[in-house]
């Protein structure tokens, strides 16, 4: 009989409490300048491609240089790396906060990406060495899910409050209490720990690393923001060629960023495979979703992002009650392809929107957040127990960039589909600008007289229902898809439990005081 592995107590939860807030504001600050951009431009007057900069910069670094700090994380020390980043983030929010020009602010935010780089995989790699009980690491991984899924929401609402009442830096400035605490108590309660025998770090791997994910990203999300064009096409092409290079230079170093050994973990490729596919589902619906509640029912920002947050209620118990069926017996396959089942429901009631239908959209919304959690925190909780736990840093990097991966084709994928339906509902006679998007129509129909404004208008909002119909119906056979795929992939996958042996030699890489 294999004995039990030691169980966290009240010390692993406080340091998990502080762990939370740094990735609370880390995925925040995706979303956190929805509301200020336009104070942003009326004081540092930014060309339009430098706003596009300063929106943009910080998920692309942040993207970009995952991988990276994840395997760095592995060498020097995971906690070292986290204080470090937090340092970083806390001085980048108030060079970001009081920056006087558009350069200014566009470095600042790099900054904050680089930051983030750190703090996102370091989180998570902290939690997968210090939770070493299986149904304490499924919780605590439970949490870690809600509380990023949470963050991207929380963003915008408290970016739309803190402009209302003051000026746009504030919206940076709520970054430090939470990153000086996390200095001050980081040290005291997080355990320091690291890959006894990383090897060499490959300089090489970090420029193709970059290489591979940046030009995929950016070439993804500009498909979905401007719709089909050659070189974005190109852009993705060529971030696919130098991900080639990178594989080959991983089977090949001596001492590479991503040891190809992880793929070789019971689990972790599903696990891997299946996230990218949930982040698909969950980013490929808010493309719609946002435009729906702005556009076609006419809410301001504020009460759209307010509105939003609804769905969100039902987030926080999904992840501990899918932990719970898993502790109490419940197959893993089955809690996934439940969840994935889940999702394409939502998706499957945002197909069912009309042009006037609120409750059923925030539903929909609602029921597919909750089917991405199941799904995402089950993943993560397999992934990082089928990799070793001195390579839990890179196996964290690895799921954070198919995080990124998923959610940026999801995007493109879905809001091509919807694109082209509102292209063939629209009207033939309807202005160029009108048939391109829902709100060049809008600015079109405002500027034409009486009925035929508000007939264009009309027009515009069905096209661009329908087109939410089409790609929620879209979504939905993806989802259902992955649930089969997970019902195969994951049926005969177990993960052996720690044994006490492996968790002394833990022990003997992971300590308080980081010796």
């Amino acid at each position: 009989m294999t004995p039990n592995p030691p169980r966290a107590g009240r010390r692993e939860w406080t340091a998990l409490t502080v762990l939370m807030l740094p990735l609370l504001l880390v995925s925040m600050d995706v979303s956190v300048l929805y509301f200020a951009i336009p104070q942003i431009s009326a004081d540092l007057d930014p060309s339009g491609t430098q706003q596009l900069w300063i929106f943009d910069i910080y998920g692309f670094v942040l993207a970009g240089l995952l991988m990276t700090m994840g395997s760095l994380g592995d060498r020097i020390g995971r906690r070292r790396l986290l204080l470090i980043g937090a340092a970083a983030f806390g001085a980048a929010s108030l060079l970001a906060a009081y920056a006087h020009s558009a350069e200014t602010l566009i470095a600042a935010r790099a900054v904050l990406g680089i930051g983030g780089a750190t703090l996102m995989p370091t989180t998570m790699a902290l939690v997968r060495t210090m939770f070493t009980d299986p149904a304490q690491r499924a919780k605590a991984i439970g949490l870690w899910s809600g509380v990023m899924t949470a963050g991207i929401a929380l963003g915008s609402v408290m970016s739309g409050v803190l402009v209302e009442h003051f000026w746009w830096g504030s919206v940076f400035l709520v970054n430090l209490p939470a990153m000086a605490l996390l200095l001050v108590l980081g040290p005291v309660l997080l355990p320091e720990s690291k890959n006894p025998s990383p090897g060499r770090f490959d300089l090489l791997s970090v420029p193709l690393s970059m290489a591979a994910v940046l030009p995929v990203i950016y070439g993804l999300k500009e498909l979905a923001a401007e719709g089909w064009n050659v070189r974005y096409v190109v852009s993705i092409t060529v971030g696919l060629l130098f991900a080639a290079l990178f594989v080959q230079r991983q089977r090949t170093s001596a001492s590479p960023m991503i040891s190809p050994a992880l793929f070789r973990g019971h689990g972790f490729t599903p696990a891997l495979a299946l996230n990218t596919l949930s982040a698909f589902g969950m980013m490929g619906s808010a493309y719609f979703t946002t435009q729906y509640l702005q556009s076609v029912l006419g809410k301001s920002s504020l009460e759209a992002a307010l509105w939003s947050l609804l769905p969100s209620v039902l987030i926080g118990a999904a992840a501990p009650v899918a932990a719970q069926l898993v502790q109490r017996g419940v197959e893993r396959a089955q809690v996934v392809t439940a969840g994935f089942v889940i999702a394409a429901g939502g998706y499957g009631l945002l197909a069912l929107a009309g042009t006037d239908s609120l409750w059923l959209v925030l539903a929909g919304s609602g029921v597919l957040a909750v089917g991405i959690v199941i799904v995402m925190s089950q993943l993560t909780d397999l992934a990082l127990s089928s990799a070793p736990v001195e390579k839990a840093g890179a196996a964290s990097s690895l799921l954070e960039t198919g995080t990124e991966f998923g959610g940026a084709l999801g995007m493109a994928a879905l809001g091509s589909i919807g694109t082209a339906l509102y292209h063939h509902g629209m009207p033939s006679d309807a202005p160029a600008p009108a048939q391109e998007t829902l709100g060049g129509a809008l600015a079109v129909a405002a500027e034409l007289p009486g009925r035929a404004g508000d007939a264009l208008a009309t027009a515009a909002r069905e096209a661009f229902t329908d087109g939410m119909q089409g790609a929620a119906i879209a979504g939905a056979l993806l989802l259902v898809g992955a649930a089969g795929l997970a019902a195969m992939g994951l049926r005969h996958i177990r993960v052996r439990p720690e044994t006490p042996t492996e968790n002394a030699e833990q022990a003997d890489r992971v300590s308080p005081s980081g010796v």
